[in-house]
C-alpha cells in the first residue's frame, strides 16, 4: 500500500540559533514536532553536514558563513526532533568539500542510499515537506520531489527563513 512520509529539511542549530540562525526558527521547530506526533508514516531528515574547510564557506571563497560542520554542535538536528531520527532515514549533503548542496537528494543515509532510493522503497507516493530555510533547501527538496512524480505537500507553518521577502518569493513561487 502506499503511503505518506514526512521529509525534515536541515532543522539543525546553526540554521536554528547557531552562524545561520533564520527566521521562525523556533516556531518551525515547534510545529514541526507537533505535526511528527500527529503524524502516521516515516519521518526522514536531510542534513547540511560539511567538512571544515568546505568550498561554500566564505573563508574558503564561498558565499555562506562557516556552518553544520560535521561533528560539531550546529551540525546536530534539533534535539527535540531527536527521538525521531534514524540513521538509515537521514540524509547528509555538502560533504564533498568542493560541491555545493542544497537539495535533499543530493544527500544520502549511512548505507549510501539517496532519499528518492528510500521514498521509492518505503512506496511512498505522498510527501510533506518541511524545514530551514524556505528558499534555499526546502525550495530544492520540494522541486526535487515534485520532478521526480511524487505528490508534495509544503507545510507552511513549519518553515524558517533566510528573509522575510525571499520566503514569500519562494512560497509563490511554488504555487502557495
Amino acid at each position: 500500500m502506499k503511503s505518506s512520509a514526512l521529509v525534515v529539511v536541515d532543522m539543525q542549530y546553526d540554521f536554528i540559533d547557531g552562524s545561520l540562525a533564520c527566521q521562525n526558527s523556533d516556531v518551525a521547530v515547534a510545529q514541526t514536532l507537533k505535526f511528527i506526533k500527529a503524524f502516521d508514516g516515516p519521518v526522514l531528515f536531510t542534513r547540511d553536514y560539511h567538512p571544515a574547510n568546505h568550498s561554500s564557506f566564505t573563508d574558503y571563497g564561498g558565499t555562506w558563513p562557516s556552518h553544520c560542520v560535521a561533528g560539531t554542535h550546529g551540525a546536530e538536528i534539533h534535539s527535540e526532533l531527536l527521538p525521531y531520527v534514524c540513521e538509515e532515514l537521514c540524509f547528509d549533503k555538502g560533504c564533498d568539500v568542493a560541491v555545493e548542496q542544497y537539495s535533499g537528494f543530493e544527500g544520502v543515509n549511512a548505507a549510501g542510499q539517496s532519499l528518492v532510493e528510500v521514498l521509492e522503497l518505503l512506496d511512498v507516493q505522498e510527501v510533506c515537506v518541511c524545514g530551514i530555510a524556505t528558499e534555499f533547501c526546502v525550495r530544492n527538496t520540494f522541486a526535487d520531489l515534485k520532478e521526480a512524480g511524487f505528490n508534495v505537500r509544503l507545510l507552511t507553518d513549519c518553515l524558517a527563513w533566510v528573509s522575510r521577502e525571499g520566503h514569500e518569493e519562494t512560497l509563490k513561487e511554488l504555487g502557495f
